[in-house]
């Protein structure tokens, strides 16, 4: 026999029978629908949580397919992460979830971080509305309510901070929730700081819409996706709505612009971010040219190469100091010159002295190449080295930095084989940064240059416009950016103009050999007077005088 329930009402003492001949025991109807509560986060909030429409007020909250999925991951996994288009209701879905966790678990403790304090404090208000409309048998006893934080009788409360390191050290977390984590200022330090409170078993719910590459959230994402953390990965483009069409998406394109309707509705790192070589040039050359090494040396294993030396080509080494002991790393470049292929490789820490002797080593390895080594601060050491070791090839460059392009080098004439006003070394200022960025910029956007290496293209990924300067993000290094920056504009620049002298010596001597003496053949056939001879055919020249004392 069918029982018919109207749980709405359960509060108010009112039951719907169909026999009325049936004496239903509420409590027993209120046990088995708070059992189902307890188990299923999805039929809790389906069939019990209100929202706030901004249009239609409060209603109920009815969960599209993809938001069930959503659901249950929470359920199932400890950490999760969601890179998601905008205006998916995925932050009420994780206040729904928070509110579920809450009531059906005992002194657990959640801390909500967001880009602002407000925002954090939104979350909290939608954990707030749904359980103030919860039916009264549901309900849990509050001994704390307020904008920034919510407290139940058994211990389970949330909170809402501003984000910094020191709110999520504080105590002892069951779930830390990153609400737009790729805005939020600061990630990395809430993060490390946030490891010991979560210790005892804490889980996290990551989400944000994206914003460029190499920060905590697209590191943490991409970490992910590769299996190599521990967060589940989910990623939900605008499509997974089923109110949403291509018509909804064209519309986005003109209310926010293609750039900025790309990175809140596409749920794409390629389309967002502020990188100084747009991303999609990084993934193409990561798809055509990227590949391993054929040989990986040293004892750190950091010098990469990828072509032996051949003995027909011209090489460059191109190389940037660091102390060996900071956060910075020693890098360098080997590149043929004609077609700018990457042979080579390193990123790695050590010495000084010790790196500018492997310079030498690999520049010797290969054909003598001319040797660039960067001279600022503690480039002077490296530089030391191949000078001690009377490397034949090393850069030189001018000491008032008057020859910085093609043009004036022509202009002026400059002669590159007096040393006397010149440098070891090239010289990275205020005024040469802007060129060799610029000369990095155009080879890589015309596609002119062969790069192999994932940790360049890592390194590219990572150097963005900060204001007007460009430069690696916060926790991230250019080392192999600016060598290889550097060894673009030399080579467009001192090897250009060295080859243009060299052209020029060859043309002069081409001509010579190719030049015959002028000889005058008009010689009179006078075998009785060698000593004369015919001008202009009719008279006749004594040169006798030539002999003459």
């Amino acid at each position: 026999m069918s029982v018919k329930l109207d749980l709405e009402n359960i509060n108010n003492k009112k039951v719907n029978i169909e026999n009325n001949n049936i004496n239903l025991d509420i409590k027993e109807v209120i046990k088995k629908e708070y059992k189902k509560c307890i188990v299923d986060p999805v039929y809790f909030m389906s069939k019990y949580c209100v929202i706030q429409h901004p249009l239609k007020g409060k209603i109920p909250f009815l969960l599209y397919d993809f938001q069930k999925e959503v659901l249950n991951n929470f359920r199932d996994n400890e950490y999760n992460i969601i890179l998601k288009s905008r205006q998916l209701g995925l932050s009420t879905l994780v206040a729904g979830y928070s509110l579920w966790y809450m009531m059906f678990n005992t002194d657990k403790n959640i801390l909500v971080i967001a880009t602002k304090q407000d925002v954090a404090k939104n979350l909290v208000t939608k954990v707030r509305i749904m359980h103030q409309n919860l039916p009264s048998w549901l309900k849990n006893d509050c001994i704390e309510d307020n904008k920034l934080s919510l407290k139940f009788k058994n211990g389970s409360q949330i909170k809402a901070i501003a984000s910094s390191p020191e709110g999520s050290r504080s105590e002892a977390l069951s779930l830390l929730i990153l609400d737009e984590a790729g805005f939020i200022q600061n990630i990395d330090d809430i993060w490390i700081a946030s490891q010991q409170t979560l210790a005892t078993g804490g889980s996290c719910i990551a989400l944000s819409t994206p914003n460029g590459v190499g920060g905590w959230f697209h590191k943490t994402w991409t970490d992910a996706t590769d299996g190599l953390n521990k967060f589940k990965p989910l990623r939900l483009h605008w499509s997974v709505h089923p109110d949403r069409d291509e018509n909804w998406r064209n519309k986005q394109d003109r209310l926010l612009g293609e750039k900025m309707a790309n990175q809140e509705c596409d749920a794409s790192f390629l389309s967002s971010g502020n990188t100084f070589i747009p991303i999609e040039i990084i993934e193409w050359y990561s798809k055509t040219y990227r590949k391993e090494p054929i040989e990986k040396r040293g004892i750190d294993g950091n010098l990469w190469i990828w072509e032996y030396p051949d003995y027909n080509k011209d090489y460059m080494v191109v190389a940037d100091v660091a102390r060996g002991d900071g956060n910075d790393y020693s890098a360098f470049h080997v590149l043929s010159i004609d077609d700018l292929l990457q042979v080579a490789e390193y990123k790695g820490k050590m010495s000084t002295k010790d790196f500018g002797n492997l310079c030498v080593n690999i520049s010797s390895e290969y054909n003598n190449a001319l040797l660039v080594i960067e001279n600022a601060n503690v480039g002077w050491a490296s530089i030391q080295s191949a000078i001690d070791r009377n490397y034949p090839n090393l850069f030189y460059s001018s000491k008032d930095l008057s020859i910085i392009d093609v043009h004036s080098s022509l202009i002026k004439r400059y002669d590159l084989k007096d040393n006397s006003s010149l440098i070891p070394g090239f010289s990275t200022t205020m005024k040469t940064r802007p060129l060799i960025l610029s000369k990095l910029d155009e080879y890589i956007r015309n596609k002119e240059v062969i790069i192999q290496s994932k940790r360049l293209l890592d390194e590219l990924m990572t150097f963005i416009w900060n204001s007007v300067r460009a430069e690696a993000m916060v926790g991230y290094n250019d080392d192999l950016v600016m060598s290889y920056a550097i060894g673009l504009w030399v080579r467009d620049t001192s090897i250009k103009l060295k080859q243009m002298g060299i052209n020029l010596q060859k043309n002069m001597l081409s001509y010579i050999n190719k030049s015959s003496p002028i000889i005058n053949t008009n010689v009179v056939n006078n075998k009785n007077n060698m000593w004369e001879i015919k001008v202009n055919n009719t008279d006749v020249e004594d040169i006798t005088w030539l002999i003459k004392k």
